[in-house]
């Protein structure tokens, strides 16, 4: 089934006031998201994040194409009535042969972009102003679902792009992705890309995004790893070296917006806290970022709910409180910005029932609610992700070109984490948890 606009066609009709309106408005400076202290202020109050991922928000945005304005309208909506308050969003995609990444893509080739697709993305922040919705915009990914730094290396070293859905060697991508730090001419082309995102001006709204407080990070990529779980002292070190250079390059061309890394904590550190805090201690980077994924790590298992759960809630308690404190020590925020699990019994279709999913969602946002008002510094989470109107195409649950988005990329089948529009007891948990977030008692700024 696919999604059918409904009533939200009629709003596009404002989106041209709405454009004029936002351009006109001075921007004040407390307007950005910014750290002070170990937490997120914004208009000189406390800003905790009650987020989700929305990954594909600038390809609905688009006017043509792949996009669905009407549906992106509700979505919206939906969202804000949760009490969601900041999206995730791709800014960036490789255009790719591997067919377990999007199509189109915002980077045909080094050089070449889709004008439709960014103003897609100019549409999108445009309408999360209207709705005073933040964004944090990714620059690159480290998996294949967008092109990614395997098609970096592709265009500059002739390698076909290496697809881990193809070649089931998980550990042997991670190693090869790791030549993307330190490939000159790929950190060039990275660059410039990044210097066309960070200096574009809005289509609709005429402000430029360095000008625009609903962007509230740039982030250097989607999970970045240093290589595989065998990664060397030397792919460690360029990895931070990428991490920090790269940061310092953005503030150079944007010094009023933060930078994150993306970072998924240790599971993405090849398990080593040291890298973690060092990727995370330069000044450039605003704030630590960590993901959370017990399936896809091997502590929880769908089809076993009842043996696998308790030793996954132990799990899940150690990696949420560790990261926290490891921010403590940093002195910086950190945000929860990916957490997922799947439906009952490991099942994609959206009918099915999401009990251990709720109940897992309950004990991470009654955990980051818990330090968060003992005064840690915790600044929120972000829910992977929102599947909302969208719906699965196929009878095998996998994505292909023409087929509506859903939270779940094309490398995943499409219900997997996906939070969809009929989710009520899940969509329930969510606002109520955003509830209880926005209305912690404010500390005082220091």
């Amino acid at each position: 089934m696919k999604y059918k606009p409904g009533f939200a066609a009629a709003l596009l009709a404002l989106t041209a006031w709405g454009g004029a309106h936002a351009a006109a408005v001075a921007t004040r400076p407390d307007a950005f998201v910014a750290v002070k202290g170990m937490q997120f202020v914004r208009h000189g109050q406390p800003y905790y994040i009650a987020g989700t991922n929305l990954w594909y928000g600038g390809y609905l945005g688009a006017a043509t194409s792949v996009g669905q304005r009407a549906r992106l309208l509700e979505e919206l909506d939906r969202m804000k009535a949760l009490g969601i308050n900041n999206l995730r969003v791709l800014a960036v995609s490789e255009k790719t042969a591997m067919k377990s990444a999007v199509s189109p893509a915002t980077t045909a080739a080094p050089g070449q972009y889709d004008e439709d697709l960014l103003k897609g993305l100019d549409f999108l922040l445009a309408e999360m102003a209207k709705r005073d919705m933040t964004a944090v915009l990714y620059l690159n990914n480290f998996w294949q679902w967008s092109g990614g730094m395997t098609q970096y290396l592709s265009w500059f070293t002739g390698s076909p792009a290496h697809d881990p859905n193809v070649s089931k060697d998980y550990e042997r991508y991670m190693a090869e992705n790791a030549r993307f730090y330190t490939n000159a001419a790929a950190q060039d082309e990275y660059r410039r890309v990044i210097a066309h995102i960070v200096k574009r001006v809005n289509t609709v709204t005429g402000k430029s995004y360095r000008e625009d407080p609903v962007i509230m990070s740039w982030q250097l990529a989607n999970e970045p790893r240093p290589g595989n779980s065998r990664a060397t002292p030397a792919e460690k070190a360029a990895y931070v070296k990428w991490i920090a250079g790269t940061a310092r390059y953005i503030r150079s061309l944007d010094a009023r917006h933060m930078v994150s890394t993306g970072s998924e904590g240790l599971a993405g550190s090849s398990e080593d806290a040291q890298l973690f805090l060092d990727a995370h201690r330069t000044p450039d980077i605003a704030y630590l970022t960590y993901h959370l994924w017990p399936t896809n790590w091997g502590w929880f298992d769908p089809k076993r709910p009842q043996e696998t759960w308790a030793g996954m809630m132990d799990k899940t308690r150690r990696y949420l409180s560790v990261h926290i404190d490891y921010a403590k020590q940093l002195g910086k925020p950190i945000v929860l910005e990916e957490f997922g699990l799947n439906r009952d019994g490991g099942a994609f279709d959206r009918a099915s029932p999401t009990q251990v999913r709720d109940r897992f969602y309950g004990e991470v946002f009654g955990l980051v609610q818990e330090r968060a008002a003992a005064g840690d510094p915790v600044a929120g989470w972000n829910f992977w992700a929102w599947g909302g109107a969208g719906r699965a195409a196929n009878a095998d649950y996998w994505w292909r070109p023409g087929n509506d988005f859903v939270g779940d990329p094309p490398q995943e089948e499409q219900g997997l984490y996906s939070v969809f529009d009929s989710d009520a007891s899940t969509l329930g948990l969510i606002r109520q948890s955003a509830q209880r977030l926005h209305g912690l008692t404010p500390r005082r700024l220091k």
